[in-house]
């Protein structure tokens, strides 16, 4: 029997879900209020939740009672956002936004179940748990993750056939991502990826938020935003100056709050001057990537848009001025990578369940394959020298899914224990790096030094992190396959690890 093949695309400010049709070709399903994207907003109203757009636009008026951005935190376990005496963590609010996609979109097209999720290529190991774990929440089956721009290169790749070496530009609500790839026929490898997840459309509002009360107190003396709620509505018209300056050279808007009206005028290119620093952020990134790949400019045969702010004209000069060429617009950017993970679910779809995949959808991805690579670093710390140190055992940009290993020793005579600390990172300091898991080694008793132990690092094609330590002269072994350690809200506490979305009605 034949099931729905679901891509989704959870971002920090705009959700999308899309299927792949009889045919193989990827559609956004809207939602209940026929939007194609919806707003990454909820708002606690009573025992329900209101999610999308009119929780967005509801945000001014009680701004306590609206999560947002909370994909951003992620990798945070000290989040928390707080409503009616309980607690909520990042991938619960999550999975909030999933339930509601999944739901409005099983109305239109019956039983959604298997899915495969979209996070930015730079999300580290907790965070991609994370999301595979709001999935879970939302009910549904989590097939596989794909980043962001591997999504968005399989789509491409699929309706306008680019060939050669390429960069993907994905410039979201709040994350930024750049990666190279590499397009042979239907074969789609990622070479390299770089990005900052504290990057993303939200921060260029923020400049034109900025630039609006300075204006304001110019002309009135006073604050415009005195309270949360004022916060929230200029944010709110701050966000639509933005999108109007991508089409217009300037615009003039009346601001009114306590300390009374005034008429402002911004200019495209004053915004783009007090943005130049985030601009500049991405054009580092981008040089570090083609310097981290050995690449020219001259050697890229095309340049793919991402998310909503590339549509900013600065953001597109500057990517013409190092690259020497104009990006692809073939496609909407807004909607690209849900089309790109609906494909994603295909091919995943056609591995696990082939009986599940139908025909057409089997002839529509005719043989398509991605590969894609290790974002960061992983390791384990190690003592040489009666110091610590952090050896990388899984290189940065590795081809998944792979294998490594390396062989170490216990200390000492008569060691019962060996603590095995995984990291995340580049570099031999240990300080610099990320301990994402440990676990613990135990050895039969008469060990000596120098007994040899070998770790085994896999990372799969979800970038998920699979180790095991093994003390070769008993066949003693430990490991670890990275559960999620997001840490726990009070709700989940309270209710014995109960589903917390169960409590609601999403409307």
């Amino acid at each position: 029997m034949t099931k729905n093949i679901i891509g989704i695309d959870l971002g920090t400010t705009m959700s999308a879900i899309a299927k792949l049709n009889e045919l193989g070709t990827p559609e956004i399903i809207p939602n209940s209020d026929g939007e194609r994207i919806m707003p990454s907003v909820i708002n606690f109203s009573d025992n329900s939740l209101l999610i999308g757009m009119e929780a967005k636009n509801s945000a001014a008026d009680d701004p306590s009672r609206v999560a947002k951005e909370f994909k951003r935190e992620m990798h945070n376990s000290d989040y928390r956002f707080r409503v009616d005496n309980k607690e909520y963590i990042a991938h619960e609010l999550s999975g909030m936004i999933l339930k509601k996609l999944a739901q409005d979109a099983s109305e239109q097209i019956g039983e959604i179940k298997d899915v495969v999720i979209t996070v930015p290529a730079y999300f580290k190991e907790n965070q991609r748990n994370a999301t595979m774990e709001a999935g879970k929440l939302a009910g549904l089956n989590v097939i596989a993750i794909i980043n962001e721009p591997t999504a968005a290169a399989l789509f491409y790749s699929k309706e306008s056939n680019i060939q050669g070496k390429g960069i993907v530009y994905d410039l979201g609500g709040g994350t930024f991502d750049i990666t190279m790839t590499q397009t042979n026929g239907n074969n789609i490898k990622v070479i390299a990826s770089e990005g900052d997840s504290k990057l993303g459309g939200v921060d260029f509002d923020k400049v034109i938020l900025d630039l609006i009360k300075e204006k304001y107190k110019d002309q009135t003396g006073g604050e415009l935003c005195s309270d949360a709620e004022s916060v929230e509505e200029f944010s709110l018209m701050a966000e639509e100056i933005k999108k109007s300056l991508s089409k217009k050279p300037s615009l003039k808007k009346k601001l009114r709050s306590a300390s009374g009206s005034a008429t402002v005028e911004i200019s495209r290119e004053e915004f783009e001057e007090h943005a130049s620093i985030l601009i500049s952020k991405t054009e580092m990134l981008l040089e570090q990537l083609l310097d981290d790949t050995d690449t020219n400019p001259s050697e890229v045969d095309y340049v793919l848009l991402v998310g909503g702010s590339t549509r900013i004209p600065a953001i597109r000069e500057s990517l013409k001025s190092i690259i020497g060429k104009e990006p692809l617009n073939a496609v909407n950017v807004d909607e690209v990578v849900a089309l790109g993970a609906a494909i994603k679910a295909g091919i995943s779809m056609g591995e696990l369940q082939p009986a599940a995949v139908s025909p057409g959808i089997k002839s529509g991805l005719s043989n398509l394959v991605v590969q894609d690579v290790a974002n960061h670093s992983h390791g384990t710390i190690v003592v040489e020298n009666g110091r610590e140190k952090n050896v990388i055992i899984i290189e940065k940009n590795t081809l998944l899914p792979c294998t490594e290993e390396i062989r170490t020793s216990l200390m000492h005579d008569d060691q019962t224990s060996v603590e095995c600390i995984i990291t995340q990172g580049e570099g031999d300091d240990p300080d610099y790096v990320d301990i994402i898991d440990t676990y613990h080694l135990t050895v039969s008793l008469g060990a000596k030094a120098g007994e040899e132990l070998r770790d085994i690092y896999s990372y799969d094609e979800n970038q998920i992190m699979h180790c095991k330590t093994i003390h070769l002269l008993s066949g003693n072994y430990a490991e670890s396959s990275m559960h999620l350690k997001a840490g726990k809200s009070s709700t989940q506490v309270e209710n014995s690890g109960g589903n917390p979305l169960d409590e609601f009605l999403i409307e």
